[in-house]
């Protein structure tokens, strides 16, 4: 400071005064300020030569510390290009991440039922291992693919496997097995659905198929299309791993919610259409369907003498509106068939038989969770043993009809063991533990009309169903 410098210079100039300050020769008073302004200015060069070496010090160690940041970064930022990385997710599975930009994860399905059924029923009570599905999807710059096989049953197969090539969000292109652009129902994920076993449109609707299919988002992701070229599916079932009869099937489907982009609480709306088109040729269960009871019963059948013969129409018109804790899923369903008696009584006839069927489901989460498409995604309180947490309950009911086009009686179908109608209704309590652990009980009842001998109607059907579901 100016004033310590100067008390300090006053301070030195008086010690060196002599004893006999009135001597002649000692310095005057001007000499003495002279000496003090002197002393002042050398110590100021001092100090400022002080300041500049700590100032030039400091200065150097950021610079080595900023130096070593920087060094760290590249190296770290090296690692990362080469490494490989492993991740486990409760919502995701299994992922490794590799150098390159590629990414493999694991996921998993595992259902385990017990199954009760009402006397009268050709079924047996028993326990069931619904659905066995690891899978395996990975991704690696605008390719991606998924294998999922099915474990469960006697014998392996494929339920998916497709390679994805996204060009662009409203353009990418799936080559392999997957599931037709169609039904509603039949695209929720198999761990999604409200019920154990699918609704009566779902027995219409065509399920995986191996092909080549067109789909993106347009308007804002508001608008979904698909258009897909394959072997062809009977209704109800998944294609074969070959084509049979050398036909193709063309599929188009149309899904709009129009809700999507709106600030509005207006909830999640869906509506959609979709067709499929293409010619059959052939006899038995790889060409004509088999319809089966919410029990997993068949109730109709075609007569062993009739084949397939020309086009097979679908088209459906479905819809779905979730809202805060409360959801509703609707569809009809119609599929007509060009047949023709192969043998015996009426050899040669040929007929267009259209069938349909209908339902309405709708869910109530219980706990205040939002109900949606994919179900309750997460439990807002997990169950824990000894916690406070209890999961997410859901009470889920459903009402369908399905009824087979008169003209199929008697000469295509047999009205002693095929019903020419069904009504079925059920109900459903879905208690998600956590977000990959869910328990499951359904209810269902069906009524028919016809299928028994001399024109009596069949039998009720009344199953108690319980399942265990396991997902990552």
């Amino acid at each position: 400071m100016p004033l310590k410098r100067t008390l300090l210079a006053l301070a030195i100039g008086l010690a060196v005064l002599p004893a006999h300050a009135a001597n002649p020769r000692d310095p005057t008073t001007l000499e003495l300020l002279a000496r003090i302004a002197a002393l002042e200015e050398r110590l100021a060069a001092v100090e400022g030569h002080y300041e500049t070496t700590q100032v030039a010090e400091v200065d150097q160690r950021l610079r080595v510390v900023e130096r070593k940041q920087e060094l760290q970064a590249e190296a770290d930022a090296a690692r990362a290009t080469t490494a490989t990385t492993l991740a486990l997710d409760a919502g995701k599975g299994l992922s490794v991440k590799a150098p390159g930009g590629l990414e493999v994860k694991l996921r998993g399905l595992l259902q385990g039922d017990a199954r009760f059924f009402a006397n009268g029923s050709s079924q047996n009570d028993g326990f069931l291992l619904r659905r066995v599905e690891p899978t395996i999807e990975g991704s690696w710059g605008i390719a991606s693919f998924r294998i999922t096989p099915q474990l469960a049953g006697d014998s392996a197969t494929i339920n998916d496997a497709y390679i994805d090539l996204k060009f662009d969000p409203r353009a990418s292109v799936r080559i392999g097995k997957a599931k037709a652009p169609f039904g509603l129902e039949r695209l929720q994920s198999s761990a999604s659905t409200a019920q154990v076993e699918l609704g009566l449109p779902s027995e219409l609707a065509p399920g995986r198929d191996i092909g080549v299919q067109l789909s993106g988002d347009v308007a804002g992701g508001a608008l979904n299309y698909g258009i897909g070229v394959y072997n062809g599916a009977v209704d109800g079932r998944d294609g074969l791993t070959a084509n049979p009869d050398g036909e193709f099937e063309y599929v188009g489907r149309l899904f709009w919610e129009p809700f999507k982009n709106s600030a509005s609480n207006a909830g999640t709306l869906g509506i959609g259409v979709a067709a499929s088109v293409g010619d059959t040729v052939g006899s038995g269960n790889n060409f004509l369907p088999r319809y089966r009871t919410p029990g997993q019963e068949q109730f109709f059948g075609y007569g062993g003498n009739i084949a397939a013969d020309g086009e097979r129409l679908r088209k459906t018109v479905q819809c779905y509106y979730y809202r805060g804790t409360f959801g509703v899923l609707g569809e009809w369903i119609e599929s007509s068939q060009d047949v023709r008696v192969a043998s015996g009584t009426g050899a040669g006839t040929r007929a267009t038989l259209r069938n349909d069927a209908w339902q309405i489901s709708g869910g109530w989460v219980l706990t205040g969770e939002d109900a949606g498409y994919r179900g309750v995604v997460k439990p807002s309180s997990p169950f824990a043993i000894g916690g406070d947490g209890w999961g997410a309950l859901e009470l889920a009911a459903r009402y369908g009809r399905l009824e087979i086009d008169e003209g199929a009686f008697p000469l295509f179908a047999n009205a002693a063991s095929s019903a020419q109608a069904i009504r079925s209704w059920g109900l459903g309590l879905n208690w998600y533990l956590t977000q990959n652990f869910k328990l499951v009980t359904n209810y269902t009842q069906a009524s028919f009309d016809g299928g028994a001998a001399a024109g009596a109607d069949r039998a009720d059907e009344k199953a108690l169903f319980t399942r265990a579901q396991l997902s990552f």
